[in-house]
């Protein structure tokens, strides 16, 4: 078993506060609404939307990806950090065993925000 980690950024013409309530704190009910063609649906299974909330998102009929399930491993309004691991998915069998998204929030000059993510996946069983 391995780990694999990925970084990137990318900028939005939107304010780092306003982009993290709804990425993070609103995502639920936004994302069905932003994404309808690709999202089915948002809910929460377990918890109050804090650290430990188990999510499961549902994918539109006709993707490859039915369905995924997220855990919140934390979340920090003040200093607009937001992690959560993907914990099950409809298509990974026993490949990957979690894979974990760590996201920060910054301003640009510009009054836009600049989004650095990590993305650390850990293979699943070894005889794949």
């Amino acid at each position: 078993m391995g780990v694999i980690t990925l970084e990137n950024e990318f900028a939005v013409a939107v304010a780092p506060a306003k982009l993290f309530k709804a990425y993070c704190l609103e995502i639920d009910t936004l994302l069905p609404k932003i994404l309808p063609e690709h999202i089915k649906s948002s809910e929460i299974l377990e918890g109050n939307g804090g650290p430990g909330t188990i999510r499961k998102i549902t994918f539109a009929e006709g993707k490859d990806l039915s369905y995924a399930k997220q855990k919140i491993e934390a979340i920090n309004e003040e200093n607009l950090t937001y992690s959560f691991s993907l914990i099950e998915a409809s298509v990974w069998k026993d490949a990957v065993e979690k894979v974990t998204y760590e996201h920060k929030f910054v301003a640009t000059p510009e009054g836009g925000s600049i989004c650095k993510r990590s993305i650390h996946a850990q293979e699943g069983s070894p005889e794949i």
